[in-house]
């Protein structure tokens, strides 16, 4: 199960966003590049929130260029994390079954593990969002993503408001996760240890393009760009 981006271009009055990449099964590709380089716009072409001009994207061996985004079978997992806050911590994980038809003992049984994958007890369930922690609020987030049975997973900095130390501790978490589910995985990130942690390749946009694509350590060590370069070496 791949996911594919073949020769996608979208158009803007001021800017061209042109990409052409893949991700392989298991793999977590790290997208990053300055602000506005185009990354955010990325995730929202393959997810369907934006239309390309042409081009394609193919999911699991599957053409989803043309489909909307309830029909693609990708979850994604914005920065705001986008929780439902007048729903419970099981009926925010469970909404897609649900819009499914999923019997009761199914739903309640599909929460029950992914609450365990994401390291968060049974009890969680009952649960109101505005009672949850920070990093809480980041695991049902993922957990409301894998619970679809996903084909690919994109994330948009879901880390990013979430103190060093607390952001720390659920990298380790999501390499757990990640371990424990095979599909392809697109990470967008502004910081340049989180790329490293969490990417098995990095891959560098800039002006709506990828301009070095490549395993973590020889991007961050020897960059072959200049675009790389810049954004890995630049003072924190």
């Amino acid at each position: 199960m791949s996911l594919e981006i073949r020769d996608i271009i979208k158009t803007y009055p001021h800017t061209t966003i042109r990409l052409d990449f893949s991700v392989e099964e298991g793999e977590t590709l790290a997208l990053v590049g300055h602000s506005g380089c185009g990354k955010t716009t990325t995730l929202n072409l393959i997810a369907g929130l934006l239309y390309a001009d042409s081009g394609s994207i193919v999911s699991g061996g599957r053409d989803v260029t043309n489909l909307p985004p309830w029909k693609r079978n990708i979850a994604m997992v914005f920065q705001d994390l986008a929780l439902f806050p007048t729903m419970n911590v099981g009926k925010n994980i469970d909404y897609s079954l649900r819009i499914k038809g999923a019997s009761r003992d199914t739903r309640r049984r599909v929460v029950e593990e992914t609450l365990r994958i994401v390291h968060l007890p049974a009890s969680f369930a009952g649960r109101k969002i505005h009672t949850l922690s920070g990093g809480e609020r980041q695991r049902v987030a993922i957990a409301r993503a894998l619970v679809a049975s996903p084909q690919a997973l994109l994330m948009d900095e879901p880390f990013s408001s979430l103190d060093p130390r607390l952001r720390r501790e659920l990298w380790k978490e999501f390499l757990e996760i990640r371990r424990a589910s095979r599909i392809p995985c697109v990470f967008v990130t502004h910081d340049r240890e989180e790329a490293a942690m969490l990417g098995d390749r990095i891959a560098v946009m800039a002006e709506g393009r990828i301009v070095e694509i490549g395993e973590a350590s020889t991007i961050m060590t020897k960059p072959g760009t200049g675009e790389a370069e810049s954004f890995f070496k630049r003072e924190p």
